[in-house]
């Protein structure tokens, strides 16, 4: 059994139960192509590969992608690709392997030290979501990351994470998981959750703003919105949308629902100056 690498941020799942729960959540059908990122000694990837019509797993840690090629040496529905996730085109790696293209789900336990960049190229952001997106995406992520990803406004938890992700997804909380469940075990509690992408109901009319106005807006939590806000758009002028939206004109970030960061954004966007022409 190959020793965890601290460096990939390795821990293998040894809970039964929890692997059950994340392949439920999953909702695998035979028609699926799946994305297994870090599919480590193969446990979740042996729930996989059987109730799909295909599986892509891409690993970063050599050792394993050699005992995954001999574990499941015999199955035609599994392409392995070495190399670090957020460094790999899927396009361009699969474009000689068309029964592994269209993938439609991704199920994975993933490195919880880059969960925020492997969220963004799953679900892309918000000036520009991923063009193709996936029906469903499942993963095993920090708790705290978790919470973020599901919180409600006004919360502890909830943060420009919170808003950057379920403007692209609809998020839930699928199972708490704790650190007995991996060996070795982690320092920090995990859980999986489920992520729907789909367009927001409400969408914003200028979506490069709205990205902006999110992270400075998160920049500083414990400060009034409107003084965060105050090196994009004056003082005044923030007061004064926030109080035709029936807003506290002292509100924090983490109070505004999603709904009211798209809905600040637009009211923002009108009285910005035309953009200039673009010289020939």
């Amino acid at each position: 059994m190959p020793r965890p690498r601290k460096r990939f941020g390795q821990h293998w799942l040894r809970d039964p139960q929890i692997l059950n729960q994340i392949l439920a959540a999953a909702e695998l059908s035979m028609g699926d192509r799946v994305l297994e990122i870090g599919p480590g000694q193969g446990v979740l990837t042996k729930g996989i590969v059987p109730f799909t019509q295909a599986v892509v797993a891409v690993e970063v840690d050599r050792d394993l992608v050699q005992k995954l090629r001999q574990q499941f040496q015999a199955s035609e529905r599994l392409h392995l690709i070495e190399g670090d996730f957020l460094d790999v085109d899927l396009t361009a790696a699969l474009a000689d392997y068309p029964n592994f293209q269209s993938l439609n789900k991704v199920v994975a336990n993933i490195p919880y030290y880059i969960t925020g960049p492997i969220l963004e190229k799953l679900l892309g952001r918000i000036r520009q979501p991923n063009p193709q997106p996936y029906e469903s995406i499942v993963l095993m992520v920090q708790k705290e990351i978790a919470e973020r990803l599901y919180a409600q406004p006004g919360t502890k938890a909830f943060n420009g994470l919170s808003v950057r992700v379920q403007y692209l997804a609809d998020c839930q909380l699928i199972c708490p998981v704790p650190s007995s469940a991996f060996k070795p075990a982690p320092k920090v509690e995990s859980a999986v959750v489920r992520l729907r992408p789909r367009p927001f109901p409400q969408q914003t009319t200028n979506p490069k703003l709205l990205e902006t106005l999110v992270k400075q807006g998160f920049s500083q939590k414990r400060k009034m919105l409107r003084n965060n806000l105050k090196s994009l758009v004056e003082r005044d002028q923030v007061t004064a949308v926030l109080e035709s939206m029936a807003i506290n004109p002292q509100v924090r970030p983490e109070q505004l629902s999603v709904e009211n960061w798209i809905a600040l954004s637009n009211r923002v966007a009108e009285h910005m100056p035309p953009a200039p022409p673009v010289s020939e």
